[in-house]
């Protein structure tokens, strides 16, 4: 096979190279996120803002005197918070609808079980401070009679373990679904509606008190994070700083994948799947690594949610919570990453006023908005500011 035959792909003696190769490979040469965020001036100016929400944030709240103007509530600072943890989630799944052509209509799966990961190890801290004071089993076990801890909540008294199960779980169900789906070549429709099948039955699953999750209540009355109190202002900042410190490493992340040459043959695969697979790339391992990536991102993304909202049950895996992210994305700019960023924030923030002004029209407002981006802003919110700028 000629060089323009097989584009810039590497064959190496054994064969071609491997997804985990092709993202590797580039540190050999000019750091390839450097160069990528020189370009990138919505990141630039992403990061920038978040740089200086984490200056503004504890200043306005902890340093300012409630009586001033200008100082920011508690309850402002959880809501900044909430609006970063599905920022993170909207780059989740802008990385594989923008970039791999997936349109995955169940990613709060992989958001919600990395909450109730987290969840189930701020149930453990609580203790003997429980409405029942047993000190091994939560409050909701002892009402419904359990005699002894479930096995799969063995070792969630530990943080570390806690956090590994944030991303394994989510990873492991990535894994195992995109496993079935790309080497059955399911694309398309069928894979959304396959994904939002995927989310509808573990909401369904989630609601029996069987499972040992909490039911339909699901998990709350959370105390303390690391013996630190989750109510107290200053640990409600350290949330918020956390939330957008992961927000930028999961940019700089994904910034670095789709700008890498695995990236490149991501969105090839996106563009023209049958020619990339023709020309000898192993479609489905691309599209597996990319999809389990995103899912650990996601759930990132819920166990940060968590401990600022303090709650999370069933209803978080409901498929039009799924649909409402892909709302985020599209009014942003699909195949940004930014642009999703800006979208959550838009879009949520718009929930939260007309959800308290005019609760009976948001849904319709939501609706509405959707149809709008899809007709007149195709490419979101910013490229409709990168028209206006190319023009001025």
């Amino acid at each position: 096979m000629d060089k323009s035959a097989s584009g810039d792909k590497r064959v190496t003696e054994g064969g071609s190279i491997t997804p985990v190769e092709a993202v590797v490979t580039p540190f050999r040469k000019e750091s390839i996120l450097l160069d990528a965020m020189r370009r990138d001036r919505g990141g630039q100016s992403l990061l920038g803002l978040l740089l200086l929400a984490a200056i503004l944030v504890p200043l306005l709240n902890l340093v300012v005197p409630e009586s001033s103007i200008l100082h920011l509530s508690t309850y402002s600072v959880t809501l900044f918070g909430k609006y970063l943890c599905y920022a993170l989630l909207a780059i989740s799944v802008d990385l594989v609808w923008g970039y791999c052509g997936i349109l995955s209509l169940g990613h709060t799966a992989f958001f919600s079980l990395g909450g109730y990961a987290i969840g189930m190890y701020l149930m453990r801290q609580i203790g003997t401070r429980g409405v029942y004071g047993d000190p091994i089993l939560p409050d909701f076990m002892v009402f419904l009679n359990w005699k002894e801890l479930p096995w799969f909540w063995h070792g969630m008294n530990l943080f570390p373990v806690a956090a590994l199960m944030v991303v394994l779980v989510p990873g492991l169900l990535a894994l195992v679904f995109g496993w079935l789906a790309f080497r059955s070549r399911v694309t398309g429709v069928y894979l959304s509606i396959m994904t939002q099948a995927l989310t509808f039955a573990l909401m369904l699953a989630f609601f029996r008190n069987e499972m040992g999750f909490g039911g339909n209540n699901g998990l709350t009355d959370f105390k303390e994070l690391l013996g630190y109190d989750l109510q107290k202002p200053g640990m409600r900042v350290v949330l918020f700083l956390m939330t957008a410190l992961f927000l930028a490493l999961g940019y700089l992340g994904c910034r670095y994948i789709v700008a890498s040459r695995f990236g490149r043959v991501v969105q090839a695969i996106r563009d023209a799947e049958g020619r990339a697979r023709f020309i000898g790339y192993k479609v489905e391992s691309y599209k597996l690594w990319i999809w389990v990536f995103s899912a650990m991102l996601a759930g990132i993304a819920g166990a940060l949610y968590v401990p600022q909202i303090g709650i999370i049950n069933p209803g978080e895996f409901a498929p039009i919570n799924s649909i409402e992210v892909v709302i985020w994305v599209a009014v942003g700019g699909r195949g940004t990453l930014y642009g999703a960023v800006v979208g959550a924030v838009l879009v949520n923030y718009a929930k939260t006023y007309l959800t308290g002004a005019l609760p009976e029209v948001w849904l319709y407002a939501l609706g509405a908005l959707f149809v709008f981006a899809t007709l007149f802003l195709p490419q979101g919110v910013v490229g409709l500011m990168k028209r206006r700028g190319a023009k001025s």
